[in-house]
């Protein structure tokens, strides 16, 4: 596996505003905040480097569909995240993508998104994917609801059924990969 590297694009807090919602301010810096869709509570505290920027709310009145602790990151380069190190569960689980696909020289030439959505410019690869790796079934259906069919009633049975069948799509997907020529890393 291969370690995921942020690029601070921002991306991923962008659509988290409506998700993200301060519930309660305890000081200047601590927050109790809501995670939306699951209604999970959990608690933050703004690091010290970004309590200015935090302090000035104009980024987040101009953009309000951005994650509340989302600001612009101090050295002018992307974004980052105030609260970080106490960021929610969501936050810490979230992948911009879980797949490099590289040449067997070893350079990178595409992205798996999601759950099997590639970015590429490699017209190859692109052919390889469409003709070969798009039609492998996943737990996952088209509409990106989990598929059911193979659900037992316990959530924990039901999260280990999907990882399993998932874990069986990445190595199904990194198979197809090397036999065109190309290298599948799944990221960790």
């Amino acid at each position: 596996m291969t370690k995921f590297d942020c690029t601070l694009c921002g991306k991923c807090c962008m659509s988290f505003g409506e998700f993200i919602k301060i519930e309660r301010k305890l000081t200047d810096r601590d927050y109790y905040c809501r995670y939306g869709i699951t209604n999970d509570m959990f608690l933050v505290h703004i690091q010290p480097d970004y309590a200015d920027a935090f302090a000035d709310q104009s980024q987040h009145e101009a953009h309000p569909q951005w994650c509340p602790f989302m600001r612009k990151n101090n050295d002018g380069k992307g974004f980052i995240c105030a609260v970080y190190p106490m960021r929610p569960a969501i936050c810490k689980e979230f992948q911009c993508y879980r797949m490099l696909i590289s040449k067997r020289e070893g350079q990178v030439c595409g992205k798996v998104l999601g759950h099997n959505e590639l970015k590429t410019s490699d017209e190859e690869l692109l052919n390889v994917w469409k003709d070969h790796i798009a039609p492998l079934p996943h737990p996952v259906d088209s509409e990106n609801h989990i598929d059911h069919s193979h659900i037992h009633h316990a959530k924990e049975s039901h999260t280990r059924d999907f990882h399993e069948k998932d874990t069986a799509w990445i190595n199904n997907v990194i198979t197809v990969l090397a036999a065109h020529g190309y290298q599948g890393e799944p990221v960790e």
